[in-house]
């Protein structure tokens, strides 16, 4: 059946992008690398958009932040304290753009799979702190990439 208009792709060398999450290392985070740690699984310089999958250790709390974006989050394992309710496993939580929020904290082992839109800022009482977005998550990338290549040197 013929359509009605040209649904060929315009640029032919766009990809399907396939990560094998289970044979990448997980990186540890700055703040804590004892009990936070990440594996970068896409990053949109396009669009700013990023996926995750974040292990927090039990005892692990993540500093207050802005979502400059919306985000998704869905809990894979475990049991988070958000604000005023616990994320459990299977539950998902859409975050909207401008959201600020406070500390969360890891209940138990969690893993969860995190796709935002674009970057979060951290701060505390004396202010900004840092962010994360596409462009830094390269950076811990490539720097994660550096470590292991001269460790096996």
């Amino acid at each position: 059946m013929a359509l009605p208009q040209d649904i060929s792709p315009f640029n032919s060398t766009l990809m399907d992008t396939l990560v094998n999450s289970s044979e990448m290392d997980w990186i540890p985070s700055a703040d804590d690398p004892q009990r936070s740690f990440m594996k970068i699984l896409w990053t949109g310089s396009e669009s700013g958009t990023w996926a995750v999958l974040l292990r927090w250790k039990k005892g692990y709390v993540a500093p207050a932040h802005k979502h400059l974006t919306a985000s998704h989050t869905f809990i894979l394992n475990g049991k988070l304290q958000v604000r005023t309710g616990i994320l459990k496993t299977g539950d998902y939580v859409y975050e909207a753009n401008g959201m600020v929020h406070g500390a969360t904290t890891a209940l138990e082992d969690t893993d969860y799979l995190f796709i935002c839109n674009g970057p979060v800022l951290f701060f505390n009482e004396d202010g900004f702190t840092s962010y994360l977005g596409w462009e830094e998550l390269l950076r811990i990338q490539a720097a994660n990439d550096a470590k292991k290549k001269s460790a096996a040197a």
